[in-house]
């Protein structure tokens, strides 16, 4: 059994690793105008940029690494997965037209699939379920943190002006930091016990047949309708992350660049990660009482952030852009613990990986591929017949409508899961031997 002090450093360290996942994902909306201007895209070839060549790749890799996850030592998938992705961000930096940064994408989405699904079975193997969605809520929280550090590496290595901002040399110095950052996690992390936290002390797990425990994770309905609760939600989050920076640039051009970047990289560290990590406890804390919690709360926060969300997209300066788009951001941070929690609670403890690879299946394709795509595609079509920074409101606000299905999903979570919740337990006391 590992050390509180241990498990407190390994969890930051996998949280720092997130964290790096999300700066190569954020930095490439972040750096959209300039890539574009450089390059001459279209708003489509953004979308598809930032959404669909990354999500294709890093969805269905994320299933056949999750199996080796499952099976082999984490710890090395995790360090290579990293190494990877962070190759393939330096030489997004060399690239000289869409089909070159397509290709680029494509590799860094094959390097973060190997990210997520032995972390979060990591984790789970770390911490009992009474706290595994604080645990995880703090992993999430790699996701503000990231953003954070996008948003601040920018600022720092732009040039004079914003005519001037060098997306290459960005690109290549994250890569570069990510691949010193893969050798320190092989280095220093230790693999843990498979199902340490389900078991007493002496006994071991019975390993049911794979596509057994598939069929089991296929047939529970709370973590289905997690699945896409936590999609639709971040098909909105995505959308926004990809084109924000673009709609106020178009905004207000004499707003200036680096202040703007700053403002938004504190924005992500403090309102969205405080929504991670309080919603992760409040998660817990309320889920004592009534598991339905899990469900309920996300739901809530997704109905709030409906609201508030289109409203930021129709406000008349900058400023109060980022006033409403500060309590969007705590609303959105809130459904990221329970819906990890719920994830690996739920599943056989063999499939631990193998469930987080398909659930962030179902949320990448949704998500990732479809919210920048589908919002850079409304941009173009809005374009036709009204003026670029009209045709960006109406893209936003038809997309932001989709935490609709996202809330419906939420309350379907709290109606299934005490049943699903015990099952669980159920199985893995079953599986003890």
């Amino acid at each position: 059994m590992h050390t509180k002090q241990y498990r407190t450093f390994a969890l930051l360290l996998l949280t720092l690793v997130y964290g790096f996942n999300f700066i190569d994902r954020q930095i490439m909306g972040i750096l959209a105008p300039f890539i574009q201007k450089d390059l001459g895209l279209t708003n489509t070839e953004l979308g598809l940029l930032i959404g669909l060549a990354f999500a294709v790749f890093y969805t269905f890799v994320a299933i056949p690494i999750a199996w080796l996850a499952d099976r082999f030592n984490r710890v090395n998938i995790l360090s290579i997965a990293l190494a990877t992705w962070s190759a393939f961000t330096a030489l997004t930096g060399l690239a000289n037209n869409f089909v070159q940064v397509a290709l680029a994408r494509m590799g860094v989405g094959i390097g973060e699939a190997g990210g997520s699904p032995p972390s979060h079975s990591i984790i789970s193997d770390m911490y009992p379920k009474e706290e595994r969605a604080s645990a995880l809520g703090v992993y999430s929280m790699g996701i503000p943190l990231g953003i954070m550090a996008a948003y601040f590496v920018t600022a720092s290595l732009m040039d004079v002006s914003e005519d001037q901002v060098n997306w290459r040399q960005i690109f290549i110095f994250l890569g570069l930091t990510g691949i010193a950052l893969a050798v320190v996690v092989k280095l220093v992390l230790k693999e843990p016990v498979r199902g340490a936290m389900e078991l007493s002390s002496g006994t071991t797990i019975s390993k049911p047949p794979f596509l057994e425990s598939l069929k089991v994770l296929m047939r529970i309905p709370a973590w289905w309708a997690m699945c896409f609760g936590i999609a639709f939600g971040s098909f909105v989050s995505y959308a926004k992350s990809a084109f924000q920076t673009k709609y106020l640039v178009t905004l207000d051009p004499s707003f200036d660049f680096q202040t703007l970047v700053i403002i938004l990289g504190i924005m992500n560290g403090t309102t969205y990660a405080g929504g991670a990590f309080f919603g992760a406890r409040l998660a817990d804390r309320w889920g004592k009482k009534d598991i339905r919690a899990y469900g309920w709360l996300p739901a809530i926060a997704m109905l709030l952030c409906l609201p508030v969300g289109i409203i930021g997209w129709w406000v008349d300066s900058v400023e109060m852009h980022l006033v409403f788009a500060t309590f969007a951001l705590l609303l959105l941070g809130i459904y990221l613990g329970p819906s990890f929690a719920i994830a690996q609670t739920l599943a056989p403890i063999h499939m631990r990986a193998m469930s987080t690879a398909l659930f962030f299946f179902i949320l990448n394709m949704i998500a990732l591929g479809g919210g920048p795509t589908f919002a850079g595609w409304l941009m173009d079509v809005f374009g036709n017949n009204y003026n670029e920074i009209e045709s960006i409101r109406y893209s936003l606000t038809v997309t932001t409508c989709v935490f609709i299905p996202s809330v419906i999903s939420f309350l379907l979570v709290s109606k299934f899961l005490p049943k699903d919740w015990k099952a669980a337990e159920e199985r893995n006391l079953a599986q003890a031997s």
